[in-house]
């Protein structure tokens, strides 16, 4: 790891990633090239994020969690292990990803409850879907490719593709394009995005661009390892 002149104080870099120096990287955690991990933010250990992702100041970065490539987590923002991000994934400032359905500080005898004592369920963000800010999303939900949750929303089951949810707790009000802007009619069960032209089809509640995607992200999802995908909890596939 080297060091280059930033302003005032040194700037670590590590494998092509920048590293602001009131950062918290464990030396286990894993960084892509072109990440910037900003002031006062904690990667926790054996964290893996991709290229080009922004972690803002005072983000916090769970042990374990996966973070796909050109995600950005806004100031202070909170994802909490194990979480999965796939690429190109917005969380807006002072968003939280929780990880326990049943939080207890103690357990029935009174003691301060441990790792071992309670079993923690990640949340899950598709391709390219968004969270505003300080929206909250419980424990084992997964966010579908291309939604977006409004600003303040709690989120306790899952949202479909294309969905935009808001509300506490958050409910489908809208569909959204790839481009975030809510869609227009275009015919019978057909949407047509306002700023693209890209249209979508929607049959039993589930909305699909009427063309294939295209793109770097659909190219860098179709080659990413089956692993890096984690199917959705049993325990939230309500559908909106």
């Amino acid at each position: 790891m080297g060091t280059v002149e930033g302003g005032s104080a040194a700037v670590s870099e590590s494998a092509g990633a920048r590293i602001e120096p009131t950062a918290d990287v464990d030396g286990r955690a894993v960084l892509g090239a072109g990440t910037t991990v900003w002031h006062l933010a904690q990667v926790r250990e054996d964290a893996v994020i991709g290229a080009d992702c922004i972690i803002g100041r005072g983000a916090y970065v769970g042990p374990g969690v996966r973070i796909g490539d050109r995600v950005k987590l806004q100031n202070h923002a909170l994802v909490y292990e194990p979480a999965v991000l796939e690429d190109g994934v917005f969380v807006g400032p002072a968003a939280v990803l929780t990880n326990d359905l049943y939080p207890r500080s103690v357990d029935v005898d009174g003691r301060l409850k441990r790792g071992d004592d309670w079993h923690a369920r990640g949340v899950t963000l598709r391709r390219g879907c968004s969270i505003g800010g300080r929206a909250v999303l419980v424990a084992g939900v997964t966010v579908g490719r291309w939604a977006l949750v409004a600003a303040g929303a709690v989120v306790h089951r899952d949202v479909p593709d294309f969905a935009l949810v808001a509300g506490v707790p958050a409910r489908r009000i809208k569909w959204v394009g790839r481009a975030g802007e809510p869609l227009e009619p275009a015919g019978e069960d057909r949407w047509r995005c306002p700023r693209t032209g890209e249209e979508y089809r929607e049959a039993d509640g589930v909305l699909t661009p009427a063309e294939p995607e295209a793109g770097p992200a659909a190219e860098s999802e179709a080659q990413r390892e089956p692993e890096a995908r984690r199917e959705p909890d049993a325990a939230s596939t309500d559908a909106f």
